[in-house]
């Protein structure tokens, strides 16, 4: 009884952190389906007399949203698998392989994580130009793989430092190869820790504006999250096109998330249990 007692104020505190949470997505959906002037005589939290989707039609023939939607999933797909993959073999030499300096090395990848984007942005801009990668889809999946991946190496490295050495000698006298002992039995037994960088990796570079911003100029590559700025900066949408932009541009993200929920639990359950 004094337990359960006890998880009363938890429990209080996460559902007042989720209404934080929900409260103004649901605000926002609310407004993308007013019109104009439904919303100027009522105010923000009124509900619609009735669904209006002109805001939403005009917003995306307005940006070719389409497009930027495809851009915005070819970039943060590629940037999840490529990030992971490039993880997991940093972390195999670092974390099981144990190589010389092993400490300087994960130091270094952190240091790389905890640069500020904007000290990125020149070099990058500088290099993509200079070997013709500029305004391409391919040079921000390029620099994004690089940034996610100095996170996925330092976290996987402290994982799989913990691997049972028991099972990579037997895999080894049964005669597998560091290649073979890596994708058959450290990536299935890592599987639940890949799928939630996987997650991380993709709603992560999903929400990029200031890279995506400087090396995607034109139209036919520029991302979702970019073509809100742009468009917003220019003032060029009333309020309630306004709020159909953000639904627009946020619900790709949940229904990502919300597809592979049960991959992400999974992992943070096993992370728990280790």
């Amino acid at each position: 009884m004094t337990t359960a007692l006890r998880r009363y104020p938890v429990l209080i505190a996460l559902c007042i952190a989720a209404l934080f949470m929900i409260v103004p997505f649901l605000i926002v959906t609310v407004n993308a389906f007013k019109s104009p002037t439904e919303y100027a005589q009522n105010g923000p939290l009124s509900l619609p007399d009735g669904l209006y989707t002109t805001g939403i039609k005009d917003f995306w023939e307005r940006v070719d949203f389409g497009q930027k939607l495809v851009n915005s999933v070819l970039i943060s797909g590629s940037v999840a698998v490529l990030a992971v993959i490039l993880s997991v073999l940093n972390a195999y030499a670092i974390g099981i392989g144990r190589i010389k300096g092993r400490t300087w090395v994960l130091a270094f990848f952190v240091l790389a994580n905890m640069l500020p984007q904007e000290a990125l942005v020149y070099p990058v801009y500088y290099l993509s130009k200079e070997v013709g990668l500029y305004d391409t889809r391919l040079s921000v999946i390029i620099v994004f793989t690089v940034i996610q991946a100095a996170f996925g190496t330092y976290l996987l490295s402290a994982v799989l430092g913990q691997f049972p050495r028991e099972i990579l000698e037997a895999a080894r006298i049964d005669g597998a190869n560091r290649w073979q002992v890596l994708w058959r039995i450290v990536v299935p037994v890592s599987r639940p820790t890949l799928g939630v960088l996987l997650v991380f990796f993709f709603i992560w570079t999903w929400n990029e504006f200031l890279l995506p911003l400087v090396m995607l100029i034109s139209n036919d590559n520029q991302t979702v999250s970019v073509a809100l700025g742009v468009l917003q900066g220019q003032r060029l949408m009333d309020a309630t096109m306004t709020n159909a932009a953000a639904l627009l541009g946020v619900l790709p993200a949940i229904v990502f998330f919300l597809v592979f929920q049960r991959t992400l639990t999974r992992g943070i359950a096993v992370g728990a249990v280790k």
